[in-house]
């Protein structure tokens, strides 16, 4: 579905990302892991375009989107949807509306139509009873489950997720991590998942790749990345673990 071919891309001096390559499959839930500055933000852009590599290419569905412009390029993007890290909402709009935005602005469906869209989407989503409050008066992980039916509102073939469980806290993340899957498996969908949370990648992930210094470090299965022995990705795992334990001990503590 998404094919990375030898991409390299610079910014300045610093190679973010250095002949990456590697095929995410259709109806896969594909994670990308790794720690701050490694590219992992950089590569969902350039599934989008949004970034042009200085030299190898992406494909989508067979084509080339990493020089594809004008038409071509709107149509390429047709397939995605794209949870931002913050849910990115518009404050002055209800759920509902936010939701519907990607049918106003690129449909001729009608607003009984688009109504209907809206609720069963939000219902997906747990939110159908929230549609008429506006972003401030919902919560941080209400924001991203709102964000993410505005993603899915189009039926795109693939959902980009950047950092979806940034800011929420353990319960609301595993319900993110929960709905993530269950959208794979109810929409057919593929997802790239980019993460900070070793906890979602081991849970939902079907194989994932971990970034560092620019570099495919390690890709594999959730057990494949268990059992590896690459220093990075045991590094890795020891940090967030450690940092895990921490803070489950403060919490006796209160």
């Amino acid at each position: 579905m998404i094919a990375f071919e030898h991409v390299t891309k610079s910014f300045g001096p610093k190679k973010v990302l250095d002949d990456v390559s590697y095929e995410i499959a259709k109806g896969e839930v594909f994670m990308i892991v790794g720690p701050s500055g490694t590219g992992k933000s950089v590569s969902l852009k350039h599934m989008v375009r949004l970034l042009t590599p200085d030299s190898g290419r992406v494909l989508v569905a067979g084509e080339d989107i990493s020089h594809a412009t004008g038409s071509d390029l709107e149509r390429m993007r047709e397939h995605y949807g794209y949870l931002f890290q913050g849910g990115a909402l518009l404050a002055w709009m209800n759920v509902a509306d936010n939701v519907a935005l990607p049918l106003r602005e690129k449909t001729d469906m009608d607003e009984d139509a688009i109504r209907d869209k809206v609720m069963r989407t939000l219902a997906l989503v747990g939110l159908e009873n929230d549609a008429l409050k506006m972003p401030g008066e919902i919560s941080g992980g209400m924001q991203k489950r709102a964000g993410l039916a505005r993603a899915i509102i189009r039926d795109p073939e693939i959902v980009l997720y950047d950092e979806p469980t940034s800011g929420l806290d353990p319960v609301m993340s595993r319900h993110i991590d929960a709905l993530i899957a269950d959208l794979n498996r109810k929409l057919g969908v593929t997802s790239v998942v980019v993460t900070h949370d070793l906890n979602s990648a081991l849970s939902i992930g079907h194989r994932i790749a971990m970034l560092k210094d620019g570099r495919i470090a390690a890709l594999g299965t959730p057990d494949e990345f268990r059992a590896s022995r690459e220093p990075a990705v045991v590094e890795f795992m020891e940090a967030q673990f450690k940092v895990a334990d921490r803070g489950q001990g403060e919490t006796g503590h209160g």
